[in-house]
């Protein structure tokens, strides 16, 4: 080995004995007076000397054929290789994306109007808004629990004023029409609907099925999923009540009967939020009594991501997700890396014309039919926005599965093409709770509730919460 005054290493391997290199002066690269006649070829490294600390690279230089030379530098071809990284790219990306946002923030339209003491704003002018007077909640109630005998209460509205676009009253409307036509067959259930007011100002449609019996043995809060709404779930809520559970329903941001441009999303947070305070609510009204989450697809990433915050997840005594969109990739990787940008720029921009035959989400077609001629439920192609937030969510739970603590029950198809069934079997093998299980069905698709085995993924959900309670 010969250590220049220059700071070059050179460690000689082979068969030959290491050459001698003729050492005189003080000059600073020594490796420039090795003689022609040696087989070696030689670089001279240097380290630098604002860096005497620095981690020292090898390199391998040819010392004939039967040997060689490994040179020791100061890494920094390590430090350009590591620039390349997985890691420092991604980081790269979002700085990029950081920097493109902020150049556009001035080109965004930002609607702000100022009526009756409310302001709303707007990303874009296409959509007509109406201004109606204040809220009005309305409750069915069954008398005597005769079937077909109701009355109707009128609350005071919460909030002064809201603003209800035209295709929102439309929905709202039929959304509490269904609920106020529902024909209990056996008159066990007392099906009501409420208006929910958020901490934003929005207004969320609610539901709830009660059993007659008084003696309620805990509650279920079930939350639907993306394009859908609450009211879809009617039939398995009334299974619940057969169980002595009552349950409620929300409609999130954008669906069924609540505010906002249909299955538009502007960010899950809201309804992670709307979720809580909705939760706060029911225990409120109920005290005393055990509570349980179900979400469907994106109503369970919701529900998970809700679980994360130890206020809520001590209150709830377990959690049952059916397809749970804890992993979602987009169609093309490089959709990933634009969606900021896009959803920025276009939030509510659709890529492609409404699809009504929709995704294969079951493999009953009677079911296919209901679900893609229910107006309440949308049938055009995704908002980029609403896209975006759900690769967000979804990562966003990949990142800390190991924080869940509260009891659940993951189920999953293995033929389901919309969310990843892997990932919920990640779910199971990373999350911290001490209470967990997964129930993978061979060959079934996204909808499980709504499969020809939906009484065998039904019974199963009782059982669990039965155990429970």
């Amino acid at each position: 080995m010969i250590c220049s005054s220059g700071g070059t290493i050179l460690i000689a391997r082979g068969k030959n004995s290491i050459p001698r290199l003729p050492v005189t002066g003080t000059s600073l690269n020594h490796a420039n007076r090795i003689r022609n006649n040696l087989p070696i070829s030689v670089t001279a490294f240097r380290r630098s000397s604002s860096s005497s600390s620095s981690s020292m690279a090898v390199q391998t230089m040819s010392m004939g054929s039967d040997s060689s030379t490994l040179i020791l530098t100061s890494g920094a071809s390590g430090r350009v290789r590591a620039l390349f990284s997985m890691r420092e790219l991604k980081r790269l990306v979002t700085i990029i994306q950081s920097l493109i946002l902020f150049l556009l923030l001035p080109f965004r339209v930002v609607v702000w109007r100022r009526r009756t003491g409310a302001v709303v704003i707007r990303d874009e002018k296409q959509e007509r808004k109406v201004w109606v007077s204040p809220q009005i909640v309305v409750r069915k109630r069954n008398i005597g629990g005769e079937i077909g005998a109701s009355g109707c209460s009128v609350s005071p509205p919460s909030v002064p004023a809201a603003v209800v676009d035209e295709e929102v009253a439309i929905r709202r409307e039929l959304a509490m029409r269904r609920v106020l036509e529902d024909d209990d067959g056996d008159g066990s259930s007392v099906r009501d609907f409420s208006l929910f007011t958020t901490k934003r100002g929005d207004t969320l449609f609610t539901q709830s099925w009660s059993p007659v019996s008084p003696n309620h043995r805990g509650l279920v809060v079930l939350l639907h999923g993306l394009n859908e709404h609450s009211g879809r779930y009617s039939d398995f809520a009334k299974q619940l009540n057969a169980n002595g559970f009552k349950v409620y329903g929300m409609d999130w941001i954008g669906h069924g009967g609540s505010d906002g441009l249909h299955a538009y999303v502007p960010s899950l947070d809201y309804a992670v939020a709307d979720l809580k305070s909705f939760l706060d609510k029911v225990f409120a009204e109920n005290p005393g009594l055990p509570c349980f989450c179900i979400g469907h697809s994106t109503g369970g990433a919701i529900i998970l991501k809700a679980m994360l915050d130890p206020k809520i997840e001590s209150r709830v005594s377990g959690i049952v997700l059916t397809s749970p969109a804890v992993g979602v990739q987009p169609s093309h990787p490089i959709f990933a890396v634009l969606a900021p940008i896009v959803a920025f720029l276009l939030p509510r921009y659709q890529f492609s014309a409404a699809n009504k035959k929709g995704m294969p989400v079951s493999r009953d077609p009677q079911a296919l039919v209901t679900k893609y001629s229910d107006p309440l439920v949308f049938t055009g192609s995704i908002r980029v926005k609403t896209g975006y937030e759900i690769l967000r969510i979804a990562s966003h739970l990949q990142q800390n599965l190991e924080k869940v603590k509260v009891p659940f029950l993951v189920m999953h198809g293995t033929a389901d093409t919309v969310t990843d069934p892997n990932a919920s079997k990640r779910l199971y093998d990373e999350a911290s709770s001490s209470d967990k299980s997964i129930k993978l069905y061979d060959g079934l698709l996204h909808d499980l509730l709504f499969e020809p085995e939906r009484e065998i993924i039904a019974g199963v959900i009782l059982d669990w919460l039965n155990q429970r309670v």
